[in-house]
């Protein structure tokens, strides 16, 4: 497997993974006193749809299938997890917390795809997307502390 195929499939996973808990942390806010919060987070799933989608369609150039879906071990791993439990209070700050700690994740897998030595088409693609997912969490934090 080159290392193009594995950041790839490692950054498919985050980017559902991503996907997945803005929606949900969008849709536990819609009906909070920070509904604002939710247009910015259901925003950001998107991205991450729209990037999975890239990532996928550049793996599928490459002859690689790339999206299938990850282990429950990787799960684990994941930094989306503790948003599961964000999500059973009504309390926004900490439904954005488990965000923000969802996107050092991603920032930090995305770092970790950028060390491999991935083809010159895939690494401008990654840095691309790394730089808007850094932007992204800096973007949550900003909600965090305006709290």
């Amino acid at each position: 497997m080159s290392d193009d195929e594995k950041a790839a499939e490692e950054l498919v996973e985050t980017l559902r993974d991503g996907e997945k808990g803005f929606a949900d942390a969008a849709s536990k806010l819609r009906d909070s006193d920070r509904a604002e919060w939710a247009d910015v987070l259901q925003r950001l799933s998107e991205q991450r749809a729209g990037f999975r989608r890239e990532i996928v369609e550049l793996g599928h150039q490459y002859g690689d299938d790339v999206d299938e879906s990850g282990t429950a071990a990787a799960a684990v791993h994941r930094g989306w997890i503790a948003l599961k439990d964000a999500l059973t209070g009504d309390d926004a700050g900490s439904v954005l917390g488990a965000a923000v700690t969802g996107e050092d994740h991603a920032v930090s897998e995305y770092e970790k795809a950028l060390e491999k030595d991935l083809s010159a088409g895939f690494r401008e693609v990654v840095t691309r997307q790394h730089q808007a997912v850094v932007a992204a969490r800096d973007e949550v934090k900003a909600l965090q502390s305006a709290d």
